[in-house]
């Protein structure tokens, strides 16, 4: 099955973060790419990848970067389809340079960005299957299924706390 979503990081070092992203697709079932590639270092390479990712049906990029990270901003420079940023806590200022570079996009270049971390890019996951679930049934439904279980696990975890 073709790729839906592009997962992109700046460094491999971003791995241990992007894997919540991967996993919450998969938890959907929703097919993706998922690979390193810097918008400093390989911005030939980046450009590539958005182009083919566009080329093969690609519905939805995913970009996580630390420290400076213009990845998602250069990635949504030269693409239409949705970008979602998540900016990873690698640096001394612990994921406030990168916070500030995904969300202060000039007008006309949007990026969806997300929490700092690991949270962030489990949401980017989720935020995707949203953006899927609009024209695919399957996805909404299983949408709907994984808001239930996170509130019945809440419910859950209130009632032992009430017990103590």
């Amino acid at each position: 099955m073709k790729a839906k979503v592009l997962i992109l990081m700046g460094s491999d070092s971003d791995l241990s973060v992007m894997e919540g992203t991967a996993k919450i697709l998969k938890e959907f079932r929703i097919p993706y790419k998922m690979t390193v590639s810097s918008a400093h270092r390989t911005p030939d390479r980046t450009v590539k990848l958005i182009r083919d990712s566009e080329k093969n049906g690609v519905q939805v990029i995913i970009a996580g970067a630390g420290a400076a990270a213009h990845l998602a901003g250069v990635v949504a420079s030269h693409t239409t389809l949705p970008v979602i940023g998540i900016p990873i806590d690698s640096s001394p200022l612990k994921g406030i340079d990168a916070l500030y570079s995904t969300v202060q996009m000039p007008p006309g270049i949007p990026v969806a960005s997300m929490a700092v971390g690991r949270g962030g890019a489990k949401n980017a996951g989720i935020f995707a299957a949203q953006i899927l679930g609009l024209t695919d049934t399957r996805i909404a439904k299983a949408l709907k299924e994984y808001k239930k279980k996170m509130a019945a696990e809440v419910v859950k975890k209130a009632k032992k706390v009430e017990k103590q």
